[in-house]
């Protein structure tokens, strides 16, 4: 094949080159994405042949960045790529949920998208290329698929709209969204705000849904250049058009009848379950075994048009509710006494037991990706256990969706946990779901931001979410507020908006269906609004702000700064200081330079051991003053006196004249090395900035005192090779 280039023009101006022919030529599709310095390599193979008794779309992707990509090494122990990061993994989501929709519904081959970033520009994003890349592989194979699509970023910096901003732009930015789509319909949306409008979302949707249009375009030309415009023939699906009736002739009525029941979703997927039963028993059992595949995938369809037509023909939903009713909720904090800070949240049959632990700088989760290195103060971790919706299974391992659920509530509540001085925490948030039928990630929002509140944490402000659904047909829909699991499977969108009292925080949406109008989407805003609006009311009535204070038992830090000369000083040689310091009073330090300025983090369980440690450092950083009185300890005794430490690292020369008003030959009997005495400082030489002490000025002159003459030969203030002790041990000495 001949290499075959296509170029599209971003909104932002400059350009991105899909180029094919060259590259993975043994690949069913395989599309060179080139953005400035960045290069993604896109391939997709999919199998000749589906698997038996494989009733669904069998695809995998999976994004990978090359850390050669970038000029850097892996870390760990091998130093090379090992399992994806969540990173990874979550590029890999949004790539996987635009994608999977548009797949015939009966074509069921394994397929495998693989996106690899083997070139990157340090300051281009490449997750926001990385749909784009996979949907043009699609697109120059012969695998069947409903595309093309794309996807972008929009980011809003200075109340101005963005396409795929770079990494300092987005720094800035207050809305900040992925878009895919096809040219007619908006299939997936995720992404954080601070605090946006229903509206000014909107605006983004179709900002961003402007620019996929051309990526669309581009896409269909590189197919016909390519040559690609027929796909493959398959046949993944054998139906009986005579069983499909018979299932829904003899289960229609009885699944109607169930769903209206509002029966607790346990009995009632018991019920559904006794209903196919009893078909399969009316089928002669030599058949049995056969069919039953195919009656297993009729009864769902009769399921899913019997819930539909409930809802769009009578309004009634399976548990009963109103299209906008919020299913009753109880909140309970400091559910767990040992915690810092707990909360347990349920929603109908959907619970989430939240906990808040707080650590120091330590504790901070380490980032080494590709392209992002440093840490975050904040994390938030989500677990959905088999229990959670009765399954008798072992937990093996995070699943993608586990951190794709924990990274939206993440995002929900990170811009309300405050940063810097007023929390010098790092706060680690878990959520155990223990019960699910729709929306545990929602569930953890709220959750969350209870617990968090009832450890202390100074929230900015509360934050709650919900869960939407869709039904509809032509020219007829129903918005569902806080929808259930089966609502979810069965329905047309699920879409998830976060939010405080004045605006959107996160958001994420999946479509299932084409045509979707904005005027629907609209409408579950607005209606999602009203939903948040009523949970966040019970969220304040279990807990109105932070609490005042941390528990008794969460630990404490004080956060002090000293000047930056100092920190070698604190750290010690070595570490020989800080570490004593930590080892005597039980505490924990981190010190960092911080705008050229040294910051440190002072951590225990207790007020007191940090007391003892902050005194301990003030002591290191005190600058001696003339005449003040120190309360000092004796370091070693010379013929012409005794070196004392008045502060730590800091000795001056008690002199042998300055002992008593009396004359003194020498020290036997009077000073000895570890005795601790009071001295005053009575001059620091200008020079040198060598110590001089005094004992004899703390006591009375006696009646009647002279002063002799100096010892013949002068007397040396500093003498020997001591005097260098006067100078301030540590200061300078910036190693750690």
């Amino acid at each position: 094949m001949s290499i075959i280039q296509k170029e599209i023009r971003l909104g932002n101006g400059e350009t991105v080159i899909l180029e094919t022919g060259k590259l993975a030529r043994q690949a069913d599709g395989a599309v060179l994405l080139k953005h400035g310095k960045t290069m993604l390599l896109a391939t997709v193979v999919a199998a000749k042949e589906a698997k038996e008794d494989v009733d669904f779309m069998p695809l995998q992707v999976e994004y990978k960045e090359k850390f050669a990509a970038s000029g850097r090494f892996p870390g760990g122990f091998l130093k090379r790529e090992a399992r994806p990061s969540d990173y990874e993994i979550l590029i890999s989501r949004l790539v996987d949920r635009a994608l999977r929709p548009l797949f015939p519904d009966d074509f069921h081959a394994e397929v495998y998208v693989t996106i690899n970033l083997i070139s990157a520009d340090k300051n281009i994003k490449p997750d926001a290329l990385a749909g784009l890349a996979a949907s043009a592989a699609l697109a120059v194979s012969d695998i069947p698929f409903g595309g093309p699509i794309s996807e972008v970023r929009v980011a809003r910096i200075d109340g101005q709209m963005h396409i795929n901003p770079t990494f300092e732009e987005i720094e800035k930015a207050d809305l900040d969204i992925m878009v895919a789509a096809t040219y007619d319909n908006i299939m997936m949306v995720e992404g954080e705000m601070k605090e946006v409008s229903e509206d000014d979302l909107l605006k983004a949707l179709q900002f961003a849904h402007e620019e996929i249009k051309k990526h669309c375009l581009a896409q269909n030309e590189l197919t016909e250049m390519v040559g690609k415009t027929v796909k493959r023939t398959y046949c993944h699906e054998v139906n009986d058009e005579d069983l499909r009736m018979s299932v829904k002739a003899a289960t229609y009525d009885k699944v109607y009848a169930v769903a209206k029941a509002q029966l607790p979703k346990q009995e009632r997927s018991e019920a559904f379950e006794a209903i196919v039963n009893e078909f399969l028993e009316s089928i002669p059992e030599e058949e049995r075994e056969a069919k039953k595949p195919l009656v297993a995938r009729y009864y769902h369809a009769v399921e899913k048009e019997a819930m539909r037509r409930m809802i769009l023909d009578e309004g009634i939903r399976l548990d009963g509710r109103k299209t906008t009713e919020i299913r009753p909720i109880s909140c309970e904090v400091d559910y767990l006494p040992a915690a810092h800070g707990s909360a347990l949240f349920t929603r109908g049959e959907t619970q989430s037991l939240t906990t808040v632990t707080l650590g120091t700088k330590l504790d901070e989760k380490q980032v080494d990706e590709v392209l992002i290195q440093g840490s975050e103060k904040f994390v938030l971790h989500y677990n959905f256990p088999p229990f959670s919706t009765g399954d008798a299974k072992a937990a093996r391992g995070i699943s993608r969706r586990e951190i794709g659920h924990g990274n939206l509530a993440f995002r929900a509540l990170k811009r309300m946990v405050p940063t810097g001085e007023e929390n010098p925490y790092a706060v680690r948030v878990v959520s155990d779901i223990l019960e699910s039928n729709g929306s545990s990630s929602m569930a953890t929002v709220c959750a969350g931001t209870l617990a968090l509140m009832d450890a202390g944490i100074k929230l900015k402000k509360p934050v709650s979410g919900i869960a939407m659904g869709l039904i509809s047909e032509p020219g007829k829909y129903a918005v569902l507020s806080d929808i259930l699991g089966d609502e979810d499977h069965l329905g047309d969108m699920d879409f998830k908006v976060t939010g405080t009292a004045d605006g959107i925080t996160a958001t994420q949406m999946d479509i299932k269906v084409d045509g979707l109008a904005y005027e629907v989407l609209a409408k579950a805003l607005a209606q999602a609004n009203e939903g948040r609006m009523h949970i966040l009311g019970k969220i304040t009535e279990t807990l109105a702000k932070p609490r005042e204070d941390y528990k008794p038992h969460a630990p404490r830090i004080v956060q002090i700064t000293i000047p930056k000369e100092f920190i070698g000083a604190v750290i010690g040689t070595g570490g020989k200081v800080i570490q004593e310091i930590q080892a005597v009073t039980g505490t924990t330090i981190v010190i960092e330079e911080v705008d050229n300025k040294g910051v440190v983090d002072v951590f225990a369980e207790n007020r007191d051991a940090i007391d003892a440690a902050l005194k301990w450092i003030n002591s290191i950083i005190e600058l001696p003053e003339i005449d003040k009185v120190y309360h000092g300890k004796v370091k070693s005794i010379v013929a012409f006196g005794a070196f004392v430490e008045i502060l730590p690292g800091k000795e001056g020369l008690l002199h042998i004249s300055e002992v008593d008003w009396k004359r003194l030959e020498n020290l036997d009997g009077i000073l000895a090395e570890g005795d601790e005495i009071d001295v005053k400082l009575i001059e620091i030489d200008s020079k040198t900035g060598k110590l001089r002490l005094s004992r004899r000025v703390l006591t009375d002159k006696p009646e009647g005192y002279e002063e002799r003459p100096p010892r013949e030969g002068g007397e040396r203030r500093h003498g020997g090779s001591g005097g260098s002790r006067g100078h301030d041990r540590g200061r300078g000495d910036r190693r750690r």
